[in-house]
């Protein structure tokens, strides 16, 4: 976890100044929150990076921890959230395999399933803290068709990239197989949806198995 931390610790202000990409595909993913989640839940994200999406959601759930495994991702966090008077949103410093136990109502994990050296062994872990019925939501990068440029930057350049630290680790895995690993996990998907355009990510809304 060093390791990583100390690659996101180094690029969270270049982080946190960066837009949003494709807002058309994060409101989507918004709102297939929402669609799922309730009032009173209790939230867990993983990766939350800056905290911007736990802050969003904030005022449509009861209570959200947010994890991280950046400290210098997590402070930024915290001061947004104090800046929108975001007061039940909480940051803590943790992987998603020895995040806060739960059990939670939700867990969220966006842009981070593909960046873990032992996705499987996660997911068994947030199966653990997601109760039984309750919702695991994710959004991550699946490998495009050979014929856009991004595969072939994945393929060649990326390489190049994390040689100098310039990039993470990196899981190069299509939508069918991240939904199997999930699946096995102890979920059950009820919704997927693939970003609009050329954007390679695909969000799952699964539950936790009774």
């Amino acid at each position: 976890m060093y390791e990583t931390a100390k690659f996101w610790d180094k690029i969270a202000d270049k982080y946190a100044a960066t837009p949003i990409r494709n807002q058309e595909a994060y409101e989507a993913t918004l709102t297939q929150i929402r669609a799922l989640a309730t009032p009173t839940d209790v939230v867990l994200e993983l990766g939350c990076g800056t905290g911007s999406t736990a802050i969003t959601l904030a005022p449509d759930v009861s209570r959200i921890i947010a994890t991280d495994v950046s400290p210098a991702m997590l402070d930024k966090g915290r001061k947004k959230a104090q800046a929108q008077q975001a007061t039940n949103v909480e940051f803590v410093l943790a992987d998603a395999a020895d995040a806060p136990e739960g059990p939670f109502d939700m867990v969220l994990a966006f842009n981070l399933l593909h960046l873990l050296k032992d996705m499987d062994h996660a997911l068994s872990e947030i199966a653990k803290r997601t109760r039984p019925g309750g919702v695991f939501i994710s959004k991550t990068f699946c490998m495009p068709e050979r014929r856009y440029l991004i595969w072939l930057f994945i393929q060649i350049g990326l390489p190049l990239m994390q040689a100098i630290g310039k990039a993470p680790f990196f899981v190069k895995m299509s939508s069918d197989e991240l939904q199997a690993a999930i699946t096995n996990a102890g979920f059950d998907i009820v919704d997927v949806q693939k970003a609009p355009g050329k954007d390679p990510r695909w969000t799952i809304a699964a539950r936790r198995s009774e």
